[in-house]
């Protein structure tokens, strides 16, 4: 304790008032015990008063009821002066002995459930009433005075706010009441950007002249991408599932690549539903190396994994269904870094138990790949905003542009493939056959290198698995973007596909139908691109 801390007394008045009332009672009693006379509004109050303590309602101190639905209660010269006051300003403690000021040494305040009612569905009018005011004015006046004032807004602070007490004799250590503050401001400073994102979508604003983006603390990471970067994970509050909301029953803690590449596979996995049959996706470096389709788990996760066994190896598995045995028996043939699903069966979860750096998540479902939201990226000096891409294409979204139209098979391995580009880093090509990615190009500078990539990858694999022919032959394409060139279109014809399904959209459009009519290939537009940077 310091020199500072020494000269002033120990806690003797805590002002409580909050929403989550999770181990209140159990605070406020030890608080009560160590001689700490507490003051407390509403609803805290009464629960306070019914677990019989002792508590003085802030309007006897203040002299003013509670008044307008609740709105006013805290605002008040007695409130405010009590918290902000210097204690060792001679002006501010005569100001407060003319005005019958007390001095507050805690605050406990956490805030309406504003996040909460907006994740409800609520209407404009309730969200309005669950925005607080006298909290933040509150928090922000303790913090501001954390010299002499401790605040604290996360139920998780409560033990550790009683442990610096019992330390100090009844007094909290200013390295402690610094690290409070500082967790004060965050919270309303997270408070006001779920506020200000919510109107500007309810008011029909996309792009508000200021934007803010907050999270909490999940987890802090061993490193970044590289071991010389600090890292940490942070969730948004959304509760879209996925990595942010998966329970992990074994494994080590996941890392920064291991969050990145899980998502990426949860996100994948989730354009397929799970009613119109098992998917599997397997990720690597947040690309897929292998998507497919099967009559079981165990059949989807063999035919993704048989797409490029190389690359799998160490990836990351995402699948659209409850994990079994026998699909977990057939992950553990190779070494893998993560499992997400649906759910796990018992059985399966004891397969992995003999896994012991396996990672298993499972979650409460999978994410609706329609649902709107946002998506930001730092770049030098700012940030980039956007809508998260949940653009999708039906059948009747196909315009058929060559001679020859494409046959059912080849139209639903079209919309298979086209699910699959919008998760692959541009420029990105995709052979489909029969359900399955047999070859994916990711990432590369031109579109033909994409293309020729993804059929070397398939005959690689061909030569792996004893094949006569690699699976590209008889397969459909799907391009990100549009072939700019008909080059690329006739190397993925070289490589033995029958159709292609693109956005269209290039000045040379016409020199590429030309180009796959005189192949015979089939062709579709869709007129939307899928670029993913």
């Amino acid at each position: 304790m310091t020199t500072q801390d020494a000269q002033f007394p120990p806690i003797r008045r805590a002002l409580i008032s909050v929403s989550d009332k999770t181990g209140v009672v159990e605070f406020a009693r030890s608080l009560a015990e160590r001689g700490v006379e507490l003051l407390s509004t509403g609803g805290t109050s009464g629960m306070l008063r019914d677990a019989g303590l002792t508590v003085r309602d802030v309007a006897d101190l203040t002299g003013f009821p509670e008044m307008m639905d609740g709105r006013v209660k805290t605002l008040h010269p007695k409130v405010h002066g009590g918290l902000l006051a210097l204690r060792d300003n001679a002006d501010h403690l005569a100001a407060m002995k003319t005005h019958g000021i007390e001095p507050i040494d805690l605050l406990v305040v956490n805030l309406y459930p504003f996040e909460a009612t907006v994740a409800k569905g609520a209407d404009y009018d309730t969200c309005i009433e669950n925005i607080d005011i006298g909290g933040p004015a509150m928090i922000r006046a303790a913090a501001k005075n954390h010299a002499h004032v401790a605040v604290v807004v996360d139920p998780e602070d409560y033990d550790k706010l009683i442990g610096d007490m019992d330390q100090h004799n009844g007094k909290t250590c200013l390295k402690f009441r610094k690290k409070l503050a500082q967790t004060a401001y965050a919270r309303t400073a997270a408070y006001d950007a779920a506020v200000s994102t919510w109107m500007a979508g309810a008011i029909g604003n996309p792009t508000p002249r200021r934007r803010a983006f907050a999270g909490s603390l999940a987890q802090t990471l061993r490193y970044g991408e590289n071991p010389h970067q600090d890292a940490a994970f942070y969730t948004d509050g959304s509760n879209r599932p996925g990595v942010a909301t998966a329970r992990q029953w074994q494994g080590k803690e996941l890392s920064y690549n291991n969050i990145n590449d899980t998502d990426a596979a949860y996100e994948l996995v989730a354009e397929f539903a799970p009613e119109q049959g098992p998917a599997c996706a397997i990720i690597k470096h947040a690309n897929p190396c292998g998507v497919a389709r099967g009559a079981t788990l165990h059949e989807a996760y063999r035919r993704a994994y048989d797409c490029d066994r190389t690359s799998a190896f160490g990836g990351i598995v995402a699948l659209n269904q409850p994990l079994d045995a026998a699909t977990a028996e057939e992950i553990c043939q190779i070494f893998t870094e993560v499992v997400i699903a649906p759910g796990a069966d018992d059985a399966a979860r004891a397969v992995f138990a003999a896994k012991k750096n396996l990672r298993l998540l499972t979650t409460d479902g999978l994410a609706d790949p329609a649902t709107p939201g946002l998506t930001f990226r730092q770049v030098a000096g700012g940030f980039l905003v956007q809508d998260r891409d949940n653009g999708a294409i039906t059948l009747s979204d196909l315009k058929v542009v060559t001679k020859r139209a494409p046959t059912d098979a080849e139209i639903a391995d079209m919309l298979f493939a086209w699910k699959v580009a919008k998760h692959v880093k541009s420029n990105a090509i995709i052979y489909v056959k029969d359900g399955a990615t047999v070859g994916v190009g990711a990432g590369q500078m031109s579109r033909i290198d994409s293309t020729r990539i993804a059929a070397r990858k398939s005959q690689d694999m061909a030569e792996a698995l004893n094949l006569p022919q690699p699976l590209t032959r008889g397969s459909v394409v799907a391009s990100d973007a549009f072939f700019p060139f008909s080059d690329g279109l006739l190397a993925a014809a070289e490589a033995g596909a029958t159709a292609i399904i693109q956005p269209g959209g290039s000045m040379r459009d016409d020199d590429v139908i030309s180009a796959a009519d005189a192949a015979g290939l089939a062709m579709v537009f869709t007129s939307m691109r899928h670029f993913r940077h």
